[in-house]
């Protein structure tokens, strides 16, 4: 509900796309080096925040 109420707080979806974007890479570098370093606690928390990452966009998408 949280995601939702930002999306329609965010006046210009096309302007927040971009840093998501932005965000999802640096996350996804992040879920690498966790990975490397076999640190399940760190995976985890990327894997959360990538979901959130990709909850907000599909919901920006849609508008």
């Amino acid at each position: 509900m949280e995601d939702v109420i930002r999306a329609f707080k965010c006046r210009d979806p096309e302007k927040r796309i971009p840093v998501l974007r932005m965000e999802l890479d640096y996350e996804l570098s992040l879920l690498y080096e966790a990975m490397l370093e076999n640190s399940m606690h760190k995976i985890n928390q990327c894997k959360s925040r990538l979901q959130e990452i990709r909850r907000e966009m599909l919901m920006l998408e849609a508008l």
